[in-house]
């Protein structure tokens, strides 16, 4: 019904930079919620960063200063922007989001497959 597909992840040294994109398609009517978690080896998910419909955000500490949400409401799709990136941000990245595929029903929550984020020299 709704898919996100999440692309951007890849190898990159430490103090180096990536950019995430989530984008969802299906059977949209609104978006809600639009968020970013991250799984690194041997944790549990732990959530990043979020942004609602109205442009409120919210960040992990360990990100803030250094990773900024965006969203495109027109297209459907979230960004994370990750700067000054350490060894610690290596994990796969997951996107979410609220989705409501039809009016005057619930939001349902969605998730991406993944995209491997590796901080390395």
């Amino acid at each position: 019904q709704v898919q996100l597909v999440e692309s951007g992840g890849g190898l990159v040294q430490p103090g180096g930079s990536l950019r995430l994109s989530c984008a969802a398609s299906g059977r949209i009517v609104n978006i809600n919620l639009m968020g970013w978690y991250r799984q690194a080896p041997g944790k549990e998910r732990e959530f990043v960063a979020r942004i609602g419909s109205g442009n409120n955000i919210l960040y992990i500490d360990s990100v803030k200063g250094r990773f900024t949400i965006s969203r495109d409401n027109a297209a459907n799709t979230v960004y994370l922007q990750m700067n000054s990136l350490k060894p610690e941000d290596t994990a796969v990245y997951y996107c979410s989001a609220e989705v409501q595929s039809r009016m005057w029903t619930a939001f349902n929550n969605y998730w991406g497959q993944g995209t491997q984020v590796t901080v390395s020299s």
